[in-house]
């Protein structure tokens, strides 16, 4: 078997022979370069070594000791490097060449592509040329990894990272393998691809499977609420035209807030004492005269 066979996986060779840049190995019957830079150890004639076959950037076979963090056949959780619009995502596998995930295996909308420092759950595969490209972990890979959920989990906070997005929602792993649904009315924008997301569980499937909302929770998002109406105040020298009677569309052009949680933040400021309103407009407190 040619060791272009091998490309993408690890494999045991022997050292047929030292030079000055590095080590040639063989199984028999080919030779492979094993540079210096890609082993961070000396090697003797005849010792077997295993190493991780792949092409260089000029399109060479190569070995590496260097242990990726996956092959051809395996998966695992990948780092992004880089995102090159119309290209793809680049990812660091653990060796000194980072893989593509191509474009036509992203989302349609680079705007949830993923970003450097995002996590990305893949394989590798190996094309008729014998270069090597990421591909994502299909849905029933996930499915195969993940843990179910109990009754118990219901309510609970969660984080993890996003494997698939779409309009209709986006599919997140949690840290503790759940497998999760965000469905669009659960998210104020669409995460990216191997983003790394916090929310909370709002529903346990029969199969294990999970809910997720990221929307934070009601009185959360009251705080948040009511920061928004303070600093527009604020910006406005403490009065503002909006009240508990203003119109709903009003409301949401200004705020991006519904007239259920303006009025819900709006009653708490005026509980606390912190603003009150006046024919139609809301004021500070301390701004009274």
């Amino acid at each position: 078997m040619s060791l272009n066979e091998y490309i993408g996986q690890t494999v045991e060779l022997t050292v047929a022979r030292i030079s000055d840049f590095g080590y040639f190995l063989t199984d028999g019957e080919e030779d492979v370069l094993l540079h210096n830079n890609e082993t961070d150890r000396e090697l003797q004639e005849e010792e077997k070594v295993i190493v991780f076959l792949y092409v260089d950037s000029k399109g060479r076979l190569a070995a590496t000791t260097s242990n990726p963090a996956v092959t051809a056949g395996t998966y695992g959780w990948v780092p992004v490097v880089e995102s090159v619009s119309g290209t793809g995502v680049f990812l660091d596998i653990g060796i000194s060449k980072d893989i593509l995930l191509g474009k036509d295996d992203l989302p349609v909308l680079e705007s949830v592509w993923p970003k450097k420092g995002d996590l990305l759950y893949i394989t590798l595969r190996v094309n008729r040329n014998y270069l090597i490209y990421a591909r994502l972990a299909s849905d029933q890979v996930i499915q195969e990894i993940s843990n179910h959920a109990t009754r118990k989990d219901f309510n609970k906070n969660v984080h993890g990272h996003i494997y698939r997005t779409a309009r209709v929602g986006s599919w997140m792993i949690t840290a503790e393998g759940y497998k999760g649904f965000i469905h669009e009315s659960q998210r104020k924008t669409e995460p990216r691809l191997g983003e790394k997301v916090e929310g909370r569980i709002i529903d346990v499937k029969e199969d294990g499977t999970v809910n997720i909302s990221l929307l934070p929770r009601k009185q959360e998002a009251l705080d948040e609420d009511a920061v928004v109406i303070m600093e527009y105040l604020e910006s406005r020298n403490g009065a503002m035209p909006y009240s508990d009677k203003s119109m709903a569309e009003d409301i949401s052009e200004r705020f991006g807030l519904s007239k259920s949680s303006f009025k819900r933040a709006l009653g708490r400021l005026m509980k606390e004492g912190k603003v009150y309103q006046e024919e139609g407009w809301t004021y500070k407190k301390e701004d009274k005269k």
